[in-house]
């Protein structure tokens, strides 16, 4: 049972968030790092993250189900029941909201609040409705980040939201090469990818490809404004070249090899520029 809870959480995507708000925790902070501080932060996020998972598998049990990706989990194979799982996620949702207003500040708590409501009652519903919910869901994956910047500065500032932009923009290749591969998997549970409506490929190639492009100028930006150094602005244009890169022969190949490519370069991509930007940080 308490794999079962633990897989609820979704692991991979909650340490992504962990990940994300502990670097806008480093780069918001001066030389000397409130190590208390940054322990509330990743804990509040943690919880959030982990509890924001559980709700939206909660409400999308019976979907689920129908996919082969994840029928497995703990809902649709019937390992959990209904109740358990509601009390479990609001539980730990809530603890994280109020841990982190009370550990950190009201504003980062407001910024966890955001990131639930806007995936479990924005992004969630819309993903049976429209395609356009990978953007909708791209802004509470991008929120963490600003998390951890204001529980170390207080508030929200123009290199915050860089941050934000860069993991906004980040994501959409990301997603939309796991719904190449999956968009079968998609069609069955309901959920109108664009790869699945877009039965050639031509307008997710050019998703994919204007996304990197944009990735590519937003991720120098933290050098412009004084965040980070020379090395990291080297080193993230030519990740960012190498992720155009992949999209470009996602758009030329539209195939489902093409699509793994571009989802391992996604991953290798933001962990490389992340560590390059807290590597480089400017005093």
């Amino acid at each position: 049972m308490l794999k079962d809870y633990w897989q609820l959480t979704k692991p991979g995507v909650t340490f992504m968030v962990i990940i994300s708000a502990f670097s806008g925790f480093y780069l918001g902070s001066g030389a000397d790092i409130n190590l208390w501080l940054l322990f509330h932060t990743l804990t509040g996020s943690w919880l959030v993250a982990a509890g924001t998972n559980a709700l939206n598998q909660l409400i999308e049990r019976d979907l689920d189900a129908k996919m082969k990706r994840t029928q497995k989990r703990p809902l649709p194979d019937g390992r959990l029941s209904v109740s358990e799982v509601a009390i479990f996620s609001i539980t730990i949702s809530l603890a994280g909201i109020i841990y982190l207003t009370v550990a950190a500040n009201l504003l980062t708590g407001a910024l966890a609040a955001a990131t639930l409501l806007t995936y479990v009652f924005i992004y969630t519903p819309m993903k049976q409705r429209s395609h356009i919910a990978t953007l909708i869901g791209a802004v509470p994956g991008a929120l963490p980040a600003m998390g951890g910047w204001t529980a170390a500065q207080g508030e929200i500032s123009a290199e915050a939201w860089i941050l934000f932009t860069i993991l906004f923009f980040w994501q959409l290749p990301h997603f939309l090469a796991i719904a190449w591969l999956y968009k079968d998997d998609y069609t069955r549970g309901g959920f109108p990818v664009l790869p699945a409506i877009d039965k050639q490929g031509v307008l997710t190639s050019w998703y994919v490809i204007s996304n990197c492009m944009a990735l590519i100028f937003v991720s120098l930006l933290p050098t412009m404004v004084g965040i980070a150094g020379k090395i990291y602005f080297i080193g993230a244009f030519f990740m960012g070249i190498y992720f155009l890169y992949s999209g470009i022969q996602l758009m030329r190949q539209r195939s489902n090899n093409a699509a793994k490519k571009l989802l391992r370069t996604s991953i290798v991509y933001l962990p490389v520029v992340l560590a390059l930007m807290l590597m480089d940080k400017m005093p």
